[in-house]
């Protein structure tokens, strides 16, 4: 375990779960010095004891892990707490699985070889989304379309009655969208405002829209709530479904 300074506990306590003993002391010493706690663990199996035992505020996952994979890794950690935000560490030929790993909800990864000043920023920007998600506007009016109705305050969603299961960022996408219907937004801008980065991978947002769609439209193949505006972005229609 790295720890940090005493103002390390406001800052928050992050989980590295990498088998390379460089990338986990290089990681936890930047996270150290920008003032987290850091626990550290070489594979899966340890990485999900230390979760249980101390559940963390933010996890750096690996995704070529020995034994259990990053990708089994990230489902029971999504499992166990699903609002945990999760940044995964990728090589540079894992395409495939950086999209697996975003469609189960990582909220973020950083491509190998990489800035440990950049996997810094990575963190508090995701850490201070989720917690800005955690504090939601109190008394905020539901959003509502047909059937389909967000409710701000409470953190929740819902179609034709039923909860639906969005992870943090399709929920923050989702009520972004809603306030801004029959505007067209590109994906960077998308990233900015809903991910709050000024840096990042685009299709992190082409991911979430298909998980979205598979969410709330009775078609995702033929989406009529959250369009897509060839050359542009997309742009959320109201009565879309109507």
């Amino acid at each position: 375990m790295v720890n940090g300074s005493t103002s390390s506990a406001a800052a928050g306590h992050i989980l590295v779960i990498d088998d390379d003993p460089t990338v986990r002391d290089v990681v936890g010493r930047y996270l150290s010095r920008a003032g987290y706690q850091v626990s550290a663990s070489p594979d899966g199996e340890h990485g999900l004891r230390a979760a249980a035992a101390r559940p963390p505020d933010l996890v750096v996952l690996d995704l070529m892990l020995p034994g259990r994979s990053g990708l089994e890794v990230c489902t029971e950690l999504r499992a166990a707490n699903a609002d945990t935000p999760v940044i995964m560490l990728t090589a540079l030929g894992e395409e495939e699985d950086r999209v697996t790993g975003l469609e189960l909800g990582a909220d973020d990864y950083v491509t190998k070889p990489f800035s440990p000043r950049e996997l810094v920023l990575r963190v508090g920007s995701v850490l201070r989304r989720s917690r800005d998600a955690a504090r939601p506007p109190v008394g905020a009016p539901a959003l509502t379309d047909g059937d389909l109705a967000v409710d701000e305050s409470a953190r929740r969603a819902t179609l034709a009655g039923r909860e639906l299961a969005l992870t943090t960022r399709e929920f923050d996408l989702l009520a972004f969208l809603m306030h801004n219907p029959g505007r067209a937004f590109g994906r960077p801008e998308l990233l900015e405002r809903v991910w709050g980065w000024s840096f990042g991978d685009q299709s992190t947002v082409t991911v979430h829209v298909r998980r979205l769609r598979e969410k709330v439209e009775p078609d995702p193949t033929a989406p009529r709530r959250i369009s897509t505006v060839w050359g542009v972005g997309y742009r959320y229609d109201l009565g879309g479904t109507g």
